[in-house]
């Protein structure tokens, strides 16, 4: 009975690093692999190595990619580290006025380098 109870905690950290590690990393491989086999041509990606890109076409276990108008280039599917999807631009409006221009004179109220807690340095 006692050598049993010796195992336990070693059986424990066997099942801890299962769902902390291995279970992950599994499934971001398959949700990795499932995004590499639904590219599609027109679709937006980047890169493993941070090239944006157009896909132009798909072939085996390679993929043409546009990345400038008439320059293609071929990878391998695995290189294609996400898809990205057209984000809208949004207009912040907080109902405040911001000025287009900074005014002649910027009033900063910072510690000059002696340590002085309370100076004010002017702007001109």
């Amino acid at each position: 009975m006692q050598g049993l109870g010796s195992f336990v905690p070693l059986i424990l950290l066997v099942v801890v690093f299962y769902f902390l590690l291995i279970r992950p990393q599994r499934k971001r491989q398959q949700e990795q692999a499932q995004m590499q086999s639904s590219l599609t041509p027109g679709s937006r990606v980047m890169t493993t190595t941070g090239l944006f890109a157009t896909v132009a076409a798909v072939e085996d276990d390679d993929v043409v990619l546009e990345i400038a108008p008439g320059v293609q280039t071929r990878w391998i599917k695995a290189a294609i580290g996400r898809v990205l999807t057209p984000v809208e631009e949004e207009t912040v409006d907080n109902g405040k006025d911001v000025p287009d221009t900074i005014a002649d004179e910027t009033v900063i109220d910072t510690p000059d380098r002696r340590g002085d807690e309370g100076s004010t340095n002017t702007k001109s």
